[in-house]
Order: structure tokens, then C-alpha cells, then sequence
């Protein structure tokens, strides 16, 4: 259970987040150096160095939408050229992508964050320019949506790579793309010349994952405790039949990844439906029950994440880790991510910090939230702390990784384990790296008195 420091501030954390940014510079240059892209992309670190993973292709966008985050942060221009000449060259295969549910990793990162800094004067982009990304995010929105799966009572969900029957809880963020596809005037064209509503099928996709991927200490099932996540969930024929997993513990514990991608997914979802009208909410049940489902899901998460981390904010990798018994006292002892028996997950950590932070601050200002929203607020900046430093932080230059500790598969074995240890330790994701990052820059900017950090600001 995290021990929240309430005397935490962005302002208080400023030195960390810079000193991380400096760290950061040299990482990406790195990678820049000594990465070949011919070979796929960089997934996780092998004794230090980025390698690429088969499985599929959702990791390249986070590289160069780092180097687009480092230039918001520092102003070097070196870092906007590396990110906007590889999304020019290297990304446009994946605005047709039509194989997967990473649309809002892929493109967001990239051509979502180079609209994002046009839009705001951090870039002189002409108009042909930013013409030319709105296009590419109206097309992966609509490409992204148009991996529908209905279900029995109209509804529907975007399908993972696995197939038409699976919902994973990580889509809840591609949820993005179809939103800043909307935003941009966009709509999906179907038979017929159906036009199809992408803000609608963004709100069934998040109802569906709302009701099946989350709980809510219900009685569901004998497994039923409130917060806790399913990773997959199985359909057939539209109709539910069973949790499922791919690389947590158990269809019947909870991945602390999927966790947080479902904390970060319906925080932002509600900061983004605060930039829709009634009118185009209405269709689609209202603002108030639009909201509610996603306010309920996303405080239900949060709720259960600030319960099965450590006490330092970090979580190990399944909250039903076989092993985690071993360590004792672990849930009111700060992590150790140097133990023998299960391996802590900073990746996970860093992505559930940005949902308790803007969740925290969509609930401020709703007086029976207000609490709330405090110790959501400053359990993010806790797991901030936390992250931004040793032994998160990796500050040695051999080492190509951002921050230290993540996990990809543990079921399949595919982490690094250093000779004579038993659980993975000691080396970096491209999608950790990068939401530290996304998480470092957001509270800077709120230091620095900028702009609020957000995927729709285009």
C-alpha cells in the first residue's frame, strides 16, 4: 500500500525531472547511435543494450515520440529533427495498420505529439505541415475503429491482435486515436457509405471494457474484488464468456500493467470528454452517464493500484505473482526490485502515476471529490519520486535504458534475468522509458506554469 508524501509538489520535484530529462538526452542519442531499425524495433534492454522482440510491431513510435517529449522539455533542436524526420520516414506503415490495437501508441506518440507542438507555437510548422499530421491521425483513428467487434446488444469493442473475440484492457488507451480523429472532423466510412461515428465507438469500446475488463466487488464472480483488472476478455459470437490473460500470472489475478493502462486510458477520456458539447454527447446516452461509466472505472483502478503497490508506489508485475508470498511484508516495505523470487514493474508504475494524476486533477474542484483528488495527486508525485531516482533511474551511460526495472512477459520468459539472480531485474522498456518521460514532462510543465499536457490539445 503506498505511503503517500503529502508535502510533494512539481515544484518540489523539478530538480529530479530536469536531472531526469539530462539523463535522458544521452539515451536517446544512444539508441540514435547504435540501433539498427532494419532489424524491427526497439522493444527492451539486454544487459543494457535495446533489442527488437517479435510479437508485434507497437514500440517504434515511443522511440521517436521520446525524442519529440525531450525537445517539449529542453528546447534542443536536435531531438525535434530525430523525432519529426523518423515519423516522416519510418512511421507511415502504421497509419494503415490494420493488423492491430496500438494506433493510439503508434501514431499518438509521433504524429499526435508533432500536431500537439504546432498547435501550441513549440514548432513553426506550416500549414501544409499540420494539414499534412491532421491527415495521418484521421487516418489512424479510422483505421483503428474499423476493428469493430459487436457484441449482443449493439455495442462493440477495437479487437486485439489475437483476434475479433478479444478485448485487451491496454486498447483503452488506443482510444486516443479515435478521439483525435473526431476532434479533427473525422468519420469512418463503411458500406454502403455508412458513416461511422468515432466518438461513438469510442464510448462503446469504453463501456464494454468498463463492464467485462473491470470490477467492482460485485459478486461477478468468486474473483470479484473491486478495482482489479482482467487482461483479456473472451467473446463469442457477441457474447461474453471468460477473463483471459497473455502475460500476466492468471485470467483470475491482475497484471499491474493492464492496471495502469486502465487508470491512464479513463483519466485522459475524461479530460477529453470535458472538450465535448451536449450535442454531441447526446446520441450517446448524455455527458452525465458517459462520464459516470468512465469516472467509475477509473476510480475503482486507482483505488485498487494505491492498495496492491508497495509502499514507495511501485508495483510487482501481477498483484497474484506466485511467488510474492516469499517477500515478506512486501505491500508496506518499499519495493526491492533486486529480489529472487518476483520481479516489480516500473513500467507499469510510471503509467498509473499519469492516471492518478489526471484523475486527481479532473476531480478537483468537485467538492465530495476533493480529498480524493488530493491523495490522487500526491500518490502520482510519490510514485514520481520514486521513479526519478536511484535505483529507478539509470544513470549509467552504457546503459541504454531510461528507467530501470521493467518487465515485458514474465509467462514467456522473454526479460532478461542477470547470472545468478531467479527474477528479471535491472533493464528497460521503450514503452516505460517513454511514459516516464510523458510523466516527467507533464509535471515540469505544471512547475513551469505551461500549458496542461494533453493528447487533444491539437
Amino acid at each position: 500500500m503506498i505511503r503517500v508524501d503529502s508535502e510533494l509538489t512539481p515544484e518540489k520535484l523539478r530538480p529530479r525531472i530536469e536531472r531526469l530529462f539530462d539523463v535522458s538526452a544521452g539515451k536517446i542519442r544512444a539508441i540514435e547511435k547504435t540501433f539498427d531499425a532494419r532489424r524491427g524495433s526497439p522493444v527492451l534492454t539486454i544487459r543494457g543494450v535495446y533489442a527488437a522482440r517479435e510479437w508485434t510491431d507497437w514500440t517504434q513510435g515511443f522511440l521517436y515520440g521520446s525524442a519529440l517529449l525531450q525537445y517539449d522539455a529542453t528546447g534542443e533542436e536536435r531531438f525535434l529533427d530525430y523525432g519529426r524526420r523518423n515519423t516522416l520516414e519510418r512511421m507511415t506503415p502504421h497509419l494503415t495498420h490494420t493488423g492491430v490495437h496500438d494506433h493510439g501508441f503508434n501514431c499518438v506518440s509521433t504524429y499526435g505529439n508533432l500536431l500537439r507542438l504546432a498547435s501550441e507555437g513549440k514548432t513553426a510548422a506550416s500549414p501544409d505541415e499540420r494539414r499534412f499530421y491532421a491527415l495521418a491521425l484521421k487516418v489512424s483513428g479510422a483505421v483503428q475503429a474499423s476493428r469493430w467487434s459487436p457484441i449482443h446488444d449493439g455495442r462493440g469493442f477495437v479487437y486485439s491482435f489475437n483476434g475479433p473475440h478479444s478485448l485487451f484492457a491496454d486498447t483503452i488507451r488506443s482510444l486516443r486515436s479515435l478521439a483525435l480523429a473526431h476532434r479533427l472532423g473525422h468519420v469512418l466510412a463503411g458500406e454502403n457509405d455508412r458513416r461511422i461515428s468515432l466518438l461513438e465507438r469510442l464510448v462503446h469500446h469504453a463501456a464494454v471494457t468498463a463492464e467485462f475488463s473491470v470490477y467492482y466487488g460485485e459478486g461477478r464472480d468468486v474473483y470479484d474484488v473491486g478495482g482489479r483488472v482482467a487482461h483479456e476478455s473472451v467473446f463469442g459470437n457477441g457474447i461474453y464468456r471468460c477473463p483471459a490473460t497473455q502475460q500476466g500470472y492468471s485470467p483470475f489475478t491482475t497484471w499491474t500493467r493492464g492496471l495502469a493502462w486502465i487508470m491512464c486510458g479513463y483519466a485522459e477520456e475524461l479530460e477529453f470528454l470535458q472538450t465535448l458539447s451536449e450535442e454531441e454527447l447526446e446520441p450517446l446516452g448524455g455527458r452525465e452517464r458517459v462520464q459516470s461509466m468512465m469516472l467509475r472505472a477509473g476510480q475503482a483502478t486507482c483505488d485498487y493500484y494505491l492498495e496492491q503497490a508497495a509502499q514507495d508506489g511501485i508495483p510487482y508485475w501481477d498483484t497474484g505473482a506466485p511467488q510474492l508470498d516469499k517477500l515478506v511484508n512486501w505491500a508496506n516495505t518499499p519495493a526491492d526490485p533486486f529480489n529472487d523470487f518476483e520481479p516489480v514493474d516500473s513500467s507499469a508504475a510510471a503509467i498509473a502515476a499519469q492516471g492518478l494524476w489526471r484523475l486527481g486533477n479532473y476531480l478537483q474542484g468537485r467538492h465530495e471529490s476533493a480529498e480524493q483528488a488530493v491523495g490522487y495527486r500526491q500518490a502520482a508525485l510519490t510514485i514520481a519520486n520514486t521513479l526519478f531516482g536511484e535505483p529507478y533511474l539509470s544513470t549509467q551511460p552504457q546503459h541504454q535504458g531510461l528507467i530501470l526495472h521493467s518487465v515485458y512477459h514474465r509467462p514467456r520468459g522473454w526479460d532478461y534475468i542477470p547470472p545468478g539472480r531467479y527474477s528479471p531485474c535491472g533493464e528497460s522498456s521503450m514503452w516505460g522509458d517513454y511514459h516516464a518521460r510523458e510523466l516527467a514532462l507533464l509535471l515540469l510543465r505544471e512547475a513551469k506554469g505551461e500549458p496542461y499536457l494533453a493528447f487533444f490539445s491539437v
